[in-house]
């Protein structure tokens, strides 16, 4: 896919959906910078790939602990080509009225908030290449929302209104912003957006597997797969663009 050597970022590395986007991007022979809280899960990987793999501890919600991480890919690799935002948290569906600000303050500078840091700091180096692309994990539910994900559909739907401004911002500097919008996949992430008191397991199989038309979890995979597709030269006419992995759910 012409990847190889290029730089890429993926934050929340350490989860289901972020450490097969590093993997994919490592079995194209791309350099990467894995950013996460907390980096354990990654260790088996950077043993693997001690040359192209760069695993940074980091807080995606603080000024300068992203700007330490972005500086430090640069350092090693000397150039930055591509930004996967993949972190995010979900929401335990609740009521609008039982939401806590400290709860819709967290999911918004996880899931929002972050984005933007993470943009604002590799955007400089992409400006001095004059090329780069920027992927963004947002969420199909921005489309069909469910009851209850009030302040996590908030925080998607923002991510992706961030994503077509920088895309329309930064084209003179051929610099791509497309974002991605899973359908209900099968990671961990999943059964957090259960109620208080609800199985998860029949959530999973009841509402979110039926909620699918093709009939089946999206896997990490095949966001991975997407990811790398709107890094690469295939997608070099893609900007402000979101593209739906869903199996229909969006529908």
């Amino acid at each position: 896919m012409g990847l190889d050597n290029k730089v890429a970022i993926v934050t929340g590395a350490s989860g289901g959906m972020g450490k097969e986007v590093v993997e994919q991007f490592l079995k194209q022979g791309s350099n990467v910078a894995a950013i996460d809280l907390h980096v354990d899960s990654l260790q088996e990987l950077e043993k693997q790939y001690p040359k192209q793999l760069l695993v940074l501890q980091g807080n995606l919600t603080e000024e300068q602990s992203v700007e330490v991480a972005i500086k430090k890919t640069a350092d090693k690799f000397g150039r930055i080509d591509v930004l996967a935002n993949v972190a995010g948290i979900a929401q335990a569906a609740t009521d609008i009225e039982k939401v806590t600000l400290k709860d819709w303050e967290r999911i918004m500078a996880i899931n929002s908030t972050a984005v933007f840091l993470t943009s604002r700091a590799v955007v400089p180096y992409m400006k001095q290449q004059n090329c780069g692309s920027i992927i963004n994990i947002a969420s199909v539910s921005v489309d069909r929302p469910r009851p209850g994900l009030n302040a996590y559909v908030a925080s998607k739907g923002a991510t992706i209104s961030l994503t077509k401004a920088l895309a329309i911002e930064l084209a003179p500097y051929n610099i791509r912003v497309n974002a991605i919008n899973p359908g209900p996949a099968d990671t961990k992430m999943l059964g957090e957006f259960t109620a208080s008191g609800v199985d998860e397991g029949q959530t999973k199989e009841n509402i979110f597997r039926k909620s699918v038309p093709l009939g089946e979890l999206i896997t990490p995979e095949a966001i991975a797969n997407c990811v790398l597709y709107l890094s690469s030269d295939l997608a070099k006419m893609m900007t402000g663009s979101i593209v739906n992995v869903d199996g229909g759910r969006g529908i």
